[in-house]
């Protein structure tokens, strides 16, 4: 068994570290601590410090302690390793349940510090952006009439926008709330789904009934769609419309087309904001079509009026298993791009290889005869 007294090293090999780092910052154990008091049995505490910081790298070299990352997520980790080296110098024996419990306090503090101003209060619960990039969407929101909130799923994007829409409905600064989604199944069609239109669209609406009924009372939501106050509808259903005194919502804009999010932002009337939302690793699109969320983004950059707000995995705040899926896949879909230039490229290089081979040679006959023939 190799000693802990030799050199060695640790590094975290989580790929989901942004290779751009933003901060780095090197902490040394003490010498009248052992590295195994303060990083545990067979590293225990310290796989148990690199699962509760995802997004920071760690490398333990001897006695020193580098870490790099975003500089809040570096500081957090920064402040629970000092913390835990000042228990460790008591003699307390670090356990991996102390240790997560410690990291859960530290980050419920620090998002709380870090969260902005309360949007909406409802029954007690209180909503508000719990990350900074949440924070930077919503104060987007305040700011500029039309704002896009792109990112993966589970990052508050059409929660917090429609939260921001309510909370402007109750206080009177606009008159209806208009919510809307592009018809275009995940891999399904509600062409076979029984029932008329209504019946086939509404369960595809449900998540943004779902998030009303959080935020108004169960006897007003009824009330305000039957008075048109609030109206869920898909997509087609604004061609041909001007909405004034409206905060209006376009959800899952990733499956709209070129065309399609040309027509609903021009549907922006006087007294009117818009927020798009969507995720573009997500595109239902039949074929090979370019989505119209991505497209826009060209077309409307640096827009006097217009923001776009980009939410990571960082701004999760589902289960933490969600944030390291779609960090998975999004390594899974890097990986599949890279194999398929290489396809392409050797599919290049093979089919001008083909073009050569494929003429044929124009061979010589060599000339055997001596001269005499000519002589006869």
């Amino acid at each position: 068994m190799a000693d802990w007294r030799s050199v060695w090293a640790h590094r975290m090999s989580d790929p989901t570290v942004p290779s751009v780092v933003a901060t780095t910052r090197r902490l040394t154990i003490p010498l009248g601590i052992e590295p195994i008091a303060l990083l545990g049995a067979s590293d225990q505490v310290l796989r148990a410090i690199e699962h509760g910081f995802p997004h920071v790298r760690l490398i333990v070299m001897g006695r020193e302690i580098t870490l790099s990352g975003t500089e809040a997520d570096v500081d957090l980790a920064a402040q629970l390793i000092v913390e835990l080296i000042d228990l460790a110098k008591t003699g307390t024996i670090l356990d991996v349940a102390s240790v997560e419990h410690a990291i859960s306090l530290l980050t419920s503090a620090a998002m709380a510090e870090r969260a902005g101003e309360e949007i909406l209060s409802v029954r007690g619960h209180s909503i508000r952006p719990k990350t900074p990039g949440q924070k930077a969407y919503t104060e987007a929101i305040d700011r500029a009439t039309v704002v896009f909130g792109i990112g993966p799923a589970g990052t508050g994007k059409t929660y917090l926008a429609m939260a921001q829409a309510v909370a402007r409905l109750l206080s009177g600064q606009v008159r209806r709330i208009v919510l809307t989604r592009p018809a275009v199944e995940a891999g399904e069609n509600l062409g076979f789904l029984p029932g008329t239109l209504t019946d086939k669209i509404d369960p595809y609406l449900r998540p943004l009934y779902d998030a009303l009924r959080d935020m108004l009372d169960a006897d007003a939501l009824p009330k305000l769609m039957a008075a048109g106050t609030i109206e869920v509808a898909p997509l087609a259903y604004m061609r041909g419309r001007t909405l004034n005194d409206s905060f209006i919502i376009l959800d899952e804009a990733q499956n709209t087309t070129s065309s399609q999010m040309k027509m609903f932002l021009t549907r922006l009337g006087f007294n009117s904001q818009v927020v798009v939302t969507g995720d573009t690793s997500q595109i239902d699109l039949p074929g090979e079509q370019r989505s119209g969320l991505q497209v826009v983004q060209d077309i409307l950059d640096g827009v006097e009026g217009i923001e776009f707000c980009h939410l990571t995995s960082a701004d999760v705040v589902r289960h933490h298993l969600v944030g390291e899926i779609i960090d998975a896949y999004s390594r899974w879909d890097e990986r599949q791009t890279r194999l398929q230039h290489v396809r392409n490229s050797r599919e290049t290089r093979h089919s001008g290889r083909s073009r050569h081979v494929g003429r044929p040679a124009q061979r010589r006959t060599p000339d055997t005869s001596d001269g005499r023939d000519s002589h006869r």
